[in-house]
């Protein structure tokens, strides 16, 4: 039995696979084992794994239909017999002293179940973009907040105990946020941790469904939200949600935040409505800051109709912030030339900021803005 299993669910990763898998091997621990399953390649995938096995004995692949991450990751987890688990993507890159590092950390802490690190960005080719991941505080965690503070910590440097993830139930049935969905149920056992350090590649793919389409966006309001729902009946000792594959259908058909609501609806009990119905909205509000798109004048119906859903919504840890990313949307999308939609979204009280910050970005040059921002830091 080696000392730590590695998970690696590859698609079509041919192009990166020799660097990846270079990172693995030349990890300072060499006690491990390399668990590949490849999700339905179509490309050079297969051949490129053979030939690495020819040298490397502990390498263990398996092919299976394509299925998705969920299925891959935990046919890959039904391999493992390593107390430690490393999860590792086929297109990012582990530094020499990840593994090391990490379960140090872990025999270290008994009370951590998981722990990551921090990630330097790289595109396609391998070219660092000038940015790294940031750190989660772990310690505003909250999934009742608005939207719900997930306890993210980076899962291609996830290393983990597999007695834990076993505990947890493995990964379920979401399209996406199906990590922080797992990290929610793990930390009924113990805590997750956040190295400092960077300790490998996290490759940003221009084409990233995630990163596009506001579709997507409003998809992942919808996951991120219901895995919190499933935390909050936990932590009240109520049934859990259901992630069936006709739920999973179901939100994936939809494409507007109303539909999208009213697809979980029948599964909510009546107390939780309001709270999901208004976390849906923060939770693409707070998206679309990171994301090159924008709320629809759709999205603004359904933001606008939220304090008549949810007659607690001022009330709610965080809403402070929501109001803030609504004027922030507002601004970016007056300058995009939706002046209308930006004055329906921001509330009347808050025009005077809105043009104020509107006349700021646009006839503000930057090193004027510069000064502004340090004299007020002052």
């Amino acid at each position: 039995m080696a000392e730590i299993d590695v998970v690696m669910s590859v698609f079509n990763a041919g192009k990166y696979l020799d660097e990846t898998l270079t990172s693995i091997q030349n990890q300072t621990i060499d006690d491990i084992r390399i668990i590949i399953i490849d999700d339905g390649s179509t490309d050079d995938t297969r051949a490129i794994i053979s030939k690495a096995q020819e040298n490397d004995p502990r390498i263990l692949y398996q092919y299976q239909q394509n299925a998705g991450i969920v299925a891959a990751v935990n046919a890959g987890m039904l391999l493992c017999t390593a107390p430690l688990v490393a999860r590792h993507d086929g297109d990012d890159i582990s530094y020499p002293h990840r593994f090391e590092m990490e379960r140090a950390y872990l025999l270290a802490n008994e009370d951590c179940v998981a722990v990551s690190a921090l990630a330097r960005h790289i595109d396609e080719g391998g070219k660092p973009i000038g940015t790294t991941t940031r750190a989660k505080d772990m310690a505003l965690v909250d999934d009742a907040a608005l939207p719900a503070n997930e306890p993210y910590i980076l899962q291609p440097l996830l290393m983990m105990r597999r007695a834990t993830f076993l505990a947890a139930g493995g990964y379920r049935l979401l399209t996406v946020a199906e990590d922080t969905d797992l990290y929610w149920r793990m930390m009924k056992f113990g805590k997750l941790h956040i190295m400092p350090e960077v300790l490998g590649d996290y490759r940003i793919h221009a084409d990233s469904i995630s990163s596009q389409s506001i579709v997507s966006g409003r998809r992942m309001s919808a996951w991120t939200q219901l895995s919190a729902l499933s935390a909050q009946r936990t932590r009240s000792n109520l049934p859990d949600v259901e992630f069936t594959r006709e739920l999973q259908t179901s939100i994936d058909s939809k494409n507007e935040l109303i539909d999208l609501y009213r697809v979980v609806e029948p599964i909510m009990r009546e107390d939780e409505r309001p709270w999901f119905f208004s976390s849906m909205a923060a939770k693409l509000v707070e998206t679309c800051y990171y994301r090159p798109f924008e709320p629809s004048p759709s999205d603004v119906d359904y933001i606008l109709s939220v304090p008549q859903r949810d007659g607690d919504v001022g009330s709610r840890r965080f809403y402070d912030t929501y109001e803030e990313g609504i004027l922030s949307a507002g601004i970016r999308m007056a300058i995009e030339g939706r002046i209308k939609d930006a004055f329906r979204l921001v509330p009347r009280r808050q025009w005077p900021r809105l043009v104020g910050r509107i006349v700021f970005r646009i006839a503000v040059s930057d090193a004027v803005k510069n000064r502004i921002k340090k004299l007020i830091r002052r």
